[in-house]
């Protein structure tokens, strides 16, 4: 998964760094130039939630290990140091010597499984587990591509839309001069001046409202992008250049939705409690394991060393040698076995955990099929939206060649005197509409776009 993008993510990265170092040396000029495809790779190199997400499929992997060391061998060693101050007391005042002694002892345990059914269907839990991680890291990033996108769809429409604006201003104010010309001049009533005055106040508000959405959208996307607010970014393309790809639309949607994130994550949980059941009900089976023991002992007793040493001398003079030779007298018993372990009722734990689970199993069932019906309306909404779209963007375009030429007539009216200012405006604001109207078919569109292919779960590069 993460070695697909791997180069990309290196490169990336490198520029990265390096904006970072020219914002801490020219932090007022850096400016970065992105295209949408350079947009969603730092997104997806750089973005904290698809971090995140990897971070937590590295964690799962840490734990399909542990698991896995439940069937290794577990070896563990220990050693105590004893001072008797006083000796123990036995009946009838037999004691092992009178005076204080010291008891030293290590030893070595070591076990090994057998036969483990628990660990084994734990292991398969685990790598459900991984797989559910994998498919919410993949979720994080099909969410992340769409919200990028439509994230800088929205900076385009804002951007051409702010210059479809500013382009009428300027005429408007070209017909604010020239109709106080002819106001100066007697030609024109001020009944047409202040008319035109009024309709370029009016557009001053939409104007300032645009360039402020378009510092909202440009922050937006940055934190879509984790780069630091005080770069200056410059979105390249727009959305007229867009339009061939929404005449092209509409021929490979489909409605599978086979590879949509959420149904197959809940098919993951599905597996999981299969294997959570599974792993709960090898409770019920028998565990075998190897152990073995080796242990040393040793005390400086002197009655206990006599009584020793009395019975060495009935045996041969090398084991009294030996036995004098030490200030301790040492013991190192050592042993090997198998366990067995049966389990025959625990209170009817288990049965309890395994009904648990079988009714969160049929939850599950319930909450699939539901999902599956949700995604279905969902993907044919989309379609549905995008198919009207784009016969908005081609109705739009109509009505703007339509605007632009009614404009052109009622300008020309209006200059050679044969048309009244109210006729002008209203082309004006006609021919401003259209043109917005147009700008917005095609975010609408794009915008649907990225929601079908989150739906469908479609990734970046169509995977």
């Amino acid at each position: 998964m993460a070695g697909q993008n791997e180069q990309p993510t290196t490169v990336m990265k490198r520029t990265i760094l390096t904006l970072l170092l020219l914002l801490g040396t020219f932090a007022a000029r850096a400016q970065l130039r992105l295209t949408l495809d350079d947009a969603l790779r730092l997104a997806l190199s750089e973005n904290p939630t698809i971090r995140m997400a990897e971070m937590e499929v590295e964690r799962y992997d840490y734990v399909k290990r542990q698991t896995w060391g439940a069937l290794l061998p577990q070896v563990s060693v220990s050693g105590q140091l004893n001072h008797n101050f006083i000796v123990q007391q036995m009946s009838k005042g037999f004691s092992l010597g009178n005076d204080p002694y010291t008891t030293v002892s290590g030893a070595v345990d070591a076990s090994l499984p057998l036969f483990a059914p628990q660990v084994y269907r734990m292991l398969r839990l685990n790598a459900a587990q991984m797989a559910s991680a994998v498919e919410a890291a993949r979720a994080s990033r099909i969410d992340l591509v769409a919200e990028v996108k439509k994230a800088f769809y929205n900076i385009l429409l804002a951007e051409q839309s702010l210059a479809t604006l500013e382009e009428s201003r300027a005429t408007i104010q070209r017909t604010v001069d020239d109709t106080k010309v002819k106001f100066e001049q007697g030609v024109a009533s001020e009944y047409d001046y202040l008319t035109a005055q009024v309709e370029l106040s009016n557009l001053l508000p939409t104007i300032t409202q645009t360039k402020n959405s378009i510092r909202v959208a440009m922050l937006q996307l940055k934190m879509y992008l984790s780069v630091p607010e005080a770069l200056s970014i410059e979105l390249v393309g727009n959305l007229d250049e867009m339009k061939d790809v929404v005449l092209a639309g509409g021929e490979t949607l489909s409605t599978d939705v086979s590879r949509n994130s959420d149904l197959r994550a809940l098919d993951i949980q599905a597996e999981m409690l299969r294997y959570q059941l599974k792993t709960t009900n090898a409770a019920r089976i028998p565990t075998v394991a190897a152990f073995g023991s080796a242990t040393i002992t040793g005390n400086d007793m002197e009655d206990f060393r006599k009584m020793v040493s009395g019975g060495a001398e009935a045996g041969t003079g090398e084991a009294v040698a030996d036995l004098n030779s030490s200030k301790y007298f040492w013991t190192h018993p050592i042993s090997v076995g198998v366990q067995i372990s049966i389990p025959i009722f625990s209170g009817l734990k288990n049965s309890y955990k395994s009904r648990q689970v079988k009714n969160q199993i049929e939850q599950l069932d319930l909450q699939r099929d539901y999902a599956q019906r949700q995604t279905t309306v969902a993907v044919e909404s989309a379609i549905n939206n995008l198919l009207t779209a784009r016969e908005m963007m081609l109705a739009q375009a109509r009505t703007m060649a339509q605007a632009d030429k009614a404009y052109h007539i009622s300008d020309t009216r209006f200059r050679a005197g044969a048309g009244t200012i109210l006729e002008l405006n209203s082309a004006q604001l006609n021919r401003t509409q259209a043109h917005l109207n147009y700008s917005q078919a095609i975010y609408d569109y794009l915008s649907a776009q990225a929601d079908y292919d989150r739906i469908v779960g479609r990734e970046v590069g169509g995977n």
